[in-house]
């Protein structure tokens, strides 16, 4: 049947553990070396990456507070422009109100020597008129 060899089974003992020592010494110690490399490497792009983000926020961030300023700049600058506008025009039209309002006066002042003179002719002529009515009744 089965018979156990004890030098056999010693000798077998032996160079599994001198295979397991082997294997440790070439092949496993440097895989885990790698491995724990790796690893480092991979937490160190992490950081980077970390505070590449951190980086990136604080440059999204100051780019958002430049452009609100810049929006409040050309708030202030559109209210400004706009207020400007407004005083021009209305000084405009202020002008245009009394040089109108000068030239109304002028009109009615015409209007009441035309008034005048048209009054005096027509009194002047009043005799001319009172004759001619006078002829034209002792006519009928």
């Amino acid at each position: 049947m089965l018979d156990i060899n004890p030098i056999l089974l010693l000798a077998t003992f032996v160079v599994f553990l001198s295979l397991i020592a082997v294997l440790n010494s070439w092949l496993y110690n440097p895989l885990f070396a790698y491995m724990n490399k790796r690893d480092d490497d991979i937490k160190k792009d992490l950081a980077k990456v970390g505070s590449n983000d951190a980086e990136i926020n604080e440059l999204h961030a100051k780019a958002e507070s430049i452009v609100m300023n810049a929006k409040l700049e050309a708030a202030a600058l559109r209210e400004k422009v706009i207020a400007d506008a407004k005083e021009l025009a209305d000084s405009k039209l202020e002008a245009k109100r009394a040089e109108l309002a000068a030239e109304y006066l002028e009109f009615e002042k015409s209007l009441a020597d035309s008034k005048e003179q048209l009054t005096s002719d027509l009194m002047n002529q009043v005799p001319v008129f009172k004759e001619a009515v006078k002829a034209k009744f002792s006519q009928i």
